[in-house]
């Protein structure tokens, strides 16, 4: 089922993705997210899927650098946690110098 806002567990994940920015968060813009239920047996939980712009000087540059090391991040989620976080495919750069990026990720409950 999708949800026409965001929920609490894609808001916390929203934040800490822009955190991972540092001061130049400001050149990361959210273009689309959505938010659906996930669960398995004993799990239950929330799917994301995030595209985002990013923007400025070296743009490339500095989406890999927002972007290294996304999969092994350890994120400070108020309840429950991030299960698995990814690039749902590679950067794309824009004629304008601009970066396309693509997330998804898992969150479950406590």
């Amino acid at each position: 089922m999708n949800r026409p806002r965001m929920t609490a567990y894609a808001t916390a994940l929203l934040r800490c993705l822009l955190q991972r920015a540092g001061e130049d968060r400001n050149r990361i813009f959210l273009s689309h997210w959505s938010t659906s239920d996930w669960q398995s047996l004993t799990l239950e939980g929330e799917r994301h899927e995030a595209s985002f712009v990013v923007s400025g000087d070296r743009a490339e540059a500095f989406a890999a650098l927002w972007l290294a090391g996304l999969s092994d991040a350890e994120f400070d989620l108020p309840r429950g946690f991030v299960a698995d976080i990814e690039l749902a495919g590679p950067p794309r750069v824009r004629d304008d110098g601009a970066v396309e990026v693509e997330i998804a990720a898992l969150t479950l409950d406590d």
